[in-house]
C-alpha cells in the first residue's frame, strides 16, 4: 500500500515515518514542501520521497500520479484548514488519516466528506491523535458494561523539553482567550481558552496547574457518550510560567488588545525553548470517568499514562501508525469518512506505549488497580 505522509519530515510526520518504514504492506513516501528535507528522511528510513505543497490546485492528480492508496495529513495547524487534501485524497482513490484537533475541521467532516470516500470505496479518518482516538479508546475501556457515564473529565501535561513545534504552537494559540462551549452540567455553558486554571493530580507527576483547551471532543463526546453531563478538557504545562502567560494572553485577546495569538507562534515556540532548563523531559495524560457501572453502583476510575525522556510526542502519532498499519494488513473496513472516536481499542495501544516505556495504570478510590 503506498503510503504517503504529508509534512512527513515534521514533528509528528517523522515520527509516523519512522514507525511505518519497512512495515510489511507498507510503501512509503516521505513528502512536504521541501525536497531536500523529504529526501533526507526518506533516505533515512529507506523509502521514496516527494515535493508536494497541500496547498497546490492539482494536489488530486500530484496524488494520482504517484499512485497514492494512502495519505496521512499530520501538515497542520488544521484551525483554519479546509478539506482540500481529504477531498484530493478521494479524488486519487485513496484512503485518508489526518491529526487534526481543530473542533469546526474534525466535527465537520463526516456529514461533510462521507459521500466522497463512501463513493470510491475508501475510509478517511480525522483526529487521528491523542484526542479523541486514544481519549475514546480509554474512555470506552473505563466504562465497559457500565449502564451510564456522567462526567468525563481529563488532562494532558506535555514535558517541557518534549519538541514542540511551531504548528502546534499555533493551534495552542488560535483558542487562547476565545470563547469555549463547554458541556458542563447537562448544559452549554461558554468558558474562554486557558483561562480559569485548576489544580490536576497525576499518578506519577507532580501536581500541575491545568486550564481549558478547545479540542473536538468536547462537542463530540455529549453525543457520543449518552446522559453524560459534564465534559471538560485541560492542559498543564510543567513550568508555571509558561500556563500563567498564556493566561495573560487570553486576557489580552479577551480586551480586545490581541486579535490573533496564534500570529505569536514562532515567539512562543523560541520563548519555551529557554525554560527548558526549569523543566523535565516527563509528561503525562489522565482520563478521569464517573458514571454508574453494570451492578448499578456509582463508580469512579481513572487511567493514568506517564512518558518520559521526552516520547510523549509518540503518542499523538499512534492512532495513525495503527491505523495505517491495519489498513496494509487488509483488515476489513468501512467506507466513508469518520471521526477518530472507538476507533481503536486500548489494547491495541499498548505495544506501542510498551515500545516507549511508557507507564499506563488505572486507578479507583485512589488504589492502583492496574500497573503496566
Amino acid at each position: 500500500m503506498k503510503t504517503i505522509v504529508l509534512g512527513g519530515y515534521g514533528n509528528f510526520g517523522s515520527r509516523i515515518c519512522r514507525a511505518l518504514a519497512n512495515w510489511p504492506g507498507i510503501e512509503l513516501v516521505v513528502a512536504g514542501r521541501s525536497g531536500v528535507k523529504a529526501a533526507a528522511l526518506a533516505a533515512e528510513c529507506d523509502a521514496a520521497s516527494a515535493v508536494i505543497d497541500i496547498t497546490d490546485e492539482h494536489l488530486g492528480r500530484t496524488l494520482t500520479a504517484l499512485g497514492a492508496e494512502l495519505v496521512i495529513h499530520t501538515a497542520g495547524p488544521f484551525q483554519e484548514q479546509g478539506y482540500a487534501v481529504a477531498l484530493a485524497s478521494a479524488a486519487a482513490g485513496a484512503h485518508y488519516i489526518d491529526l487534526a484537533d481543530g473542533r469546526r475541521f474534525v466535527c465537520d467532516f463526516a456529514a461533510t466528506l462521507d459521500p466522497w470516500f463512501r463513493r470510491q470505496g475508501r475510509k478517511a479518518v480525522t483526529g487521528a491523535s491523542t484526542v479523541p482516538a486514544l481519549s475514546s479508546a480509554v474512555i470506552d475501556h473505563l466504562t465497559q458494561g457500565w449502564r451510564s457515564v456522567s462526567e468525563i473529565d481529563y488532562c494532558i501535561a506535555p514535558a517541557q523539553t518534549a519538541p514542540r513545534g511551531i504548528a502546534t504552537m499555533a493551534g495552542v494559540l488560535s483558542y487562547c482567550g476565545a470563547p469555549i462551549e463547554v458541556w458542563h452540567g447537562g448544559r452549554w455553558e461558554t468558558q474562554y481558552g486557558w483561562c480559569a486554571p485548576s489544580r490536576v493530580q497525576f499518578a506519577r507527576l507532580k501536581p500541575r496547574i491545568g486550564a481549558l483547551c478547545d479540542i473536538p471532543d468536547l462537542e463530540l463526546f455529549p453525543a457520543y457518550y449518552k446522559g453524560v453531563q459534564s465534559v471538560m478538557f485541560r492542559a498543564a504545562l510543567e513550568v508555571g510560567v509558561s500556563q500563567r502567560a498564556l493566561a495573560v494572553i487570553g486576557a489580552l485577546r479577551r480586551w480586545g488588545v490581541i486579535s490573533r495569538p496564534e500570529g505569536l507562534a514562532g515567539f512562543m515556540d523560541r520563548a519555551a525553548d529557554l525554560l527548558d532548563p526549569f523543566g523535565s523531559a516527563l509528561g503525562g495524560m489522565v482520563v478521569r470517568v464517573r458514571g454508574v457501572d453494570g451492578a448499578g453502583v456509582a463508580a469512579s476510575l481513572a487511567w493514568h499514562i506517564a512518558a518520559d525522556d521526552d516520547n510523549g510526542p509518540e503518542i499523538p502519532c499512534m492512532p495513525a501508525i495503527l491505523l495505517a498499519r491495519r489498513l496494509a494488513a487488509g483488515a476489513p473496513f468501512e467506507a466513508g469518512a469518520f471521526t477518530s472516536i472507538s476507533q481503536l481499542t486500548l489494547a491495541e495501544f499498548e505495544p506501542e506505549f510498551a515500545k516507549w516505556n511508557m507507564v499506563s495504570e488505572i486507578v479507583a478510590n485512589n488504589d492502583a488497580l492496574k500497573g503496566e
